[in-house]
């Protein structure tokens, strides 16, 4: 009985970290007035539209970098689908997602307000 006890005890501490969401995660609104939705994918986190022209494409990949920092790449579907490098920063309930080249030295910015 002592042993189903702690295997209980271990399943649900394994499941309650499984289960648990990254402060990123959820639907949140763009400038645009467009949605996007932010879910868990392929080790980090996956900015995908949810509704306008671009509606089911993702526009990003990020990993988590601390801080509420992020960091991977945004897609920006108005230069054709160009692949940028991409940083997010999380604060309260904004997100301001930036796609930027030569390093970082120049970037355009938006901020999202979660739904």
């Amino acid at each position: 009985m002592k042993h189903l006890a702690t295997l209980s005890f271990a399943l649900s501490m394994l499941t309650g970290g499984a289960l648990a969401a990254d402060p990123i995660e959820g639907t949140w609104r763009m400038p645009s007035g467009n949605d996007a939705r932010i879910a868990a994918c392929s080790g980090g986190f996956c900015l995908t539209y949810v509704n306008g022209p671009n509606k089911g494409k993702t526009f990003g990949q990020m990993k988590p970098s601390g801080g509420g920092n992020y960091e991977g790449t945004v897609t920006d579907y108005t230069k054709g689908g160009k692949e940028y490098s991409g940083k997010g920063k999380l604060t309260g309930d904004t997100l301001s997602v930036s796609g930027c080249v030569l390093g970082g030295l120049i970037c355009r910015s938006q901020a999202l307000t979660r739904l």
